[in-house]
């Protein structure tokens, strides 16, 4: 068995308590909470960013352990908890799929998830490779509680987890990505935050409900 150092177990943890965190938001309905586990995702996110930058000594991931402090841990979190507040909106509805039975899903999305990442942590050359099959699990999983929630508010924080996982995936594979594309990442994450802060205003004055299921009831005008 290959002997692991200490810095590289303390990223496979990282890793694995990333999936954990991953499925307590799978089985959440309280937003609130949602929102706090997104960000205890984002402070995981920057530990082990900082830890691999430490082992590596690549500088650029300093500033994307900073950049992943500031906008993961503290504005994005920040923000939702504050359209939370302005539009009255604590709890998910009944969502699509019950608890046991979208948990049991997430358990073979996650077989599935590590069975699809074999092969491609076989071809990378960092010691972080293995971690690449709970990256990948972290990105179907957060798939997952997007579509079988209602409230546009959880799948956005869905989509934020979904985030989480690609940037982990990318560190994984290859100690992170150009600063270039990450900040035009970080770019595009803001702008779909304040598009979507537009459009969960819009959506409350018009049905009164975050609800996605009333944008079926939609006809367009003969």
């Amino acid at each position: 068995m290959e002997h692991l150092t200490l810095d590289l177990q303390l990223l496979n943890a990282f890793a694995a308590l990333l999936l954990l965190l991953s499925f307590a938001m799978l089985s959440q309905r309280r937003i609130v909470s949602l929102v706090n586990l997104l960000a205890l995702q984002g402070a995981l996110l920057c530990a082990a960013t900082l830890l691999l930058a430490w082992r590596t000594g690549e500088q650029h991931l300093y500033f994307s352990a900073l950049l992943t402090l500031a906008l993961k841990v503290v504005f994005l979190p920040w923000l939702l908890h504050r359209l939370i507040r302005r539009l009255g909106v604590y709890w998910d509805t009944e969502p699509l799929l019950n608890v046991p039975f979208t948990m049991l899903v997430g358990v073979l999305v996650v077989v599935f998830a590590f069975g699809l990442a074999q092969p491609i942590a076989e071809l990378a050359s960092t010691a972080t490779r293995n971690a690449i099959g709970i990256a990948i699990a972290v990105i179907l999983l957060a798939f997952l509680t997007m579509i079988t929630r209602r409230k546009a508010m959880s799948q956005v924080v869905g989509f934020l987890s979904m985030e989480n996982g690609l940037f982990f995936g990318a560190m994984s594979a290859t100690y992170g990505m150009p600063m270039i594309v990450e900040l035009g990442i970080a770019l595009d994450v803001l702008v779909a935050m304040l598009v979507l802060g537009v459009f969960f205003f819009q959506i409350r004055e018009q049905f009164d409900s975050l609800d996605l299921h009333h944008l079926e009831t939609l006809k367009e005008d003969q």
